[in-house]
């Protein structure tokens, strides 16, 4: 038999934290953002669970074609837009909403014979000092674009920016900057990440662009800040105890003998390392759920196991169920000791973990990393 550990995709939560973005952006349409492949949770096992998103937004153009290869009707927008003329072909042909952030794009816009003009999302650089174009310089190139509308190259023109720290402090600044240059200029505004869904009312415009709290991580990084939030983990990562090993006080375990016994303890193996996606820099004491009982790391994590401390549920052994992060371990619980995100832990699940989804999707959700 195969290892036993496998990630879970949970689609009814995916749906769950929709609905939550909806009640708390009510007058806003939602962008669904699944970069990343769905922030590693895969765009073919989650896209039955996406219906009630206004629209899909995310970055690599195969990944849009995907999309509309599995049905999705409603707009698709290219976070990052066009590289070169063919991206604006498959723009064109598949119906994709292109954001705009340099005259570059524009150009190749510009140099385009489109069946139907592209919409596009002009996007401003309001202080995250990325993408955009700066404050003083939007209404040119918003004047450009609609000099191109005029011309059938373009079609709605939309008007975006993003936050540099939406997260962990004020956003009004980079807001102020957004009104003032956008003040006279007509087309739907979108300006709001998961954070500012989360804490920044201001900022619920026509559109909203949640990403990782689709998927019930933190946009802080820390569990603390969504505690209370009917935020619902859209990934579990399992395993079982493959081994266990009696420990006498002063005994080390693992590579770096990292970790001394201060009195006798019961050390659980579980089949779970680094290369399945569990993070390396994970300290002892990081929080991990055994039998149903919240227990913590020992040890250094190491390729292919990590190691447990079995204090806490005497009645467990080999065969024991092993929850690494889900429902009862958040995946930022895990990340922020490790000196990471959630974010990082669940686009980094290795193509060697099987994955199982809790509802039947169209493809074959195993075939997809």
């Amino acid at each position: 038999m195969p290892r036993p550990i496998f990630a879970r995709i949970h689609l009814d939560s995916i749906r769950e934290n929709i609905a939550f973005v909806r009640r708390a952006a009510a007058s806003s349409r939602v962008w669904a953002v699944i970069k990343a492949n769905a922030y590693g949770h895969g765009i073919g096992r989650i896209h039955p669970a996406l219906g009630e998103a206004d629209g899909i937004a995310l970055l690599d153009l195969d990944e849009a074609v995907r999309v509309r290869e599995l049905g999705w009707t409603k707009p698709v927008l290219l976070l990052e837009g066009i590289f070169d003329a063919r991206d604006v072909e498959v723009a064109d042909r598949h119906r994709l909403t292109v954001t705009v952030h340099c005259y570059e794009q524009l150009d190749l816009l510009d140099a385009s014979t489109p069946r139907q003009p592209v919409d596009i999302q002009l996007k401003m650089n309001s202080g995250m000092n990325r993408l955009g174009f700066r404050p003083d310089a939007f209404t040119r190139a918003w004047q450009r674009a609609s000099g191109m509308a005029s011309a059938g190259k373009i079609g709605k023109i939309g008007l975006m920016s993003h936050f540099a720290n939406a997260d962990d402090g004020g956003i009004d600044w980079q807001i102020d900057e957004f009104d003032a240059a956008t003040r006279d200029l007509p087309g739907t505004r979108s300006l709001a990440n998961s954070a500012a869904v989360l804490w920044h009312p201001r900022a619920h415009r026509d559109w909203v662009r949640p990403g990782t709290i689709l998927y019930g991580a933190s946009p802080t990084g820390s569990a603390r800040h969504i505690a209370g939030l009917p935020l619902r983990a859209a990934m579990t990562l399992s395993s079982r105890i493959i081994g266990v090993q009696s420990l006498a006080p002063g005994e080390t375990i693992g590579y770096g003998r990292t970790f001394t016994a201060d009195r006798a303890m019961r050390i659980g193996v579980v089949a779970c390392g680094y290369a399945d996606g569990y993070p390396r820099h994970a300290p002892a004491g990081t929080p991990v759920v055994v039998d149903g009982v919240r227990t913590r790391l020992v040890g250094r994590v190491s390729m292919d196991m990590l190691t447990v401390d079995l204090t806490p549920c005497p009645a467990a052994g080999i065969g024991s169920s092993v929850q690494l992060w889900g429902d009862q371990v958040r995946v930022d619980e895990v990340a922020e000791p490790a000196g990471t995100i959630g974010y990082e832990l669940m686009c980094a699940l290795a193509r060697r973990v099987p994955v199982e989804v809790d509802a039947p999707v169209a493809a074959h959700p195993r075939a997809e990393a």
